[in-house]
């Protein structure tokens, strides 16, 4: 086995193809996906573009030493690695993983030039951050490389060595979908709706808010109880949490 710093992959005598940890890639993907969905969800809701555009700068070296170096020295899979060190190493192609991660550096330069460079802000960002949430998150979650797909559906040589021996695995023995399986996922879906209807009747209300401005006062008397209830903590006032707050507990 000789493996140099330069390089994509291992090279282990027992595979034709150089090879990675998928386990570790796994964990890679998932570390990732969290930061993401982080610094998404602060610019979702918040309107707070500075994480998102942290994470761009971080994704974009993370994936440069991946496709350019080496991906044993790329942060998210040293911790990734760090975090499955006592599993049994799962070996998989290494080519149609340095396809999708090309997809995935694409991604992130075209968001570095937009956002971190240009300070563009709008829908193109978000399409472009929920098209990697996508692929992080099946990576992650299933095992499936979607980018390694597109490597089979472009290249004549297809992948080898797919995770959970996908390349290789016969139609007769993939399982079929069942009737009774889809019975148990729409009667899911029937009471999670209802209850959701029932709790958007039932529970806490919160207090309107009129145009742009504050919460409405209640106009009748304060109830005591309800006012010892919504007496925000000294230790939520010295973090400036205050009004979070009285929003998280329905307070006006």
């Amino acid at each position: 086995m000789k493996n140099s710093i330069f390089q994509f992959g291992e090279q282990l005598p027992e595979y034709s193809v150089p090879v990675l940890n998928e386990r570790a890639v796994r964990a890679g993907a998932g570390i990732l996906f969290f930061f993401a969905m982080v610094t998404f969800m602060n610019a979702w809701l918040v309107g707070n573009f500075q994480p998102t555009r942290v994470f761009v700068v971080a994704f974009l070296v993370d994936f440069s030493i991946r496709i350019f170096v080496n991906p044993r020295y790329a942060p998210s899979l040293i911790v990734g690695q760090w975090a499955v060190r006592k599993q049994l190493p799962e070996y998989v192609g290494a080519p149609q993983k340095r396809f999708a991660w090309a997809i995935g550096f694409v991604l992130a330069l075209s968001m570095l030039y937009l956002m971190v460079l240009n300070s563009v802000v709008g829908p193109i960002n978000m399409l472009v951050c929920s098209l990697c949430l996508l692929l992080m998150f099946f990576e992650t979650a299933f095992g499936i490389c979607i980018g390694c797909k597109l490597y089979n559906l472009l290249n004549k040589e297809q992948a080898q060595l797919c995770p959970g021996g996908a390349c290789v695995l016969p139609p007769s023995q993939i399982p079929p979908v069942r009737w009774f399986e889809v019975a148990i996922l729409v009667a899911f879906t029937v009471l999670i709706v209802a209850a959701a209807q029932w709790i958007s009747h039932t529970g806490p209300r919160r207090p309107e808010v009129s145009g742009s401005g504050p919460a409405s006062k209640p106009s009748g008397p304060v109830d005591p109880a309800e006012a010892e209830r919504c007496k925000v903590p000294a230790l939520a006032k010295a973090m400036g949490h205050e009004e979070k707050w009285k929003q998280h507990n329905n307070c006006q």
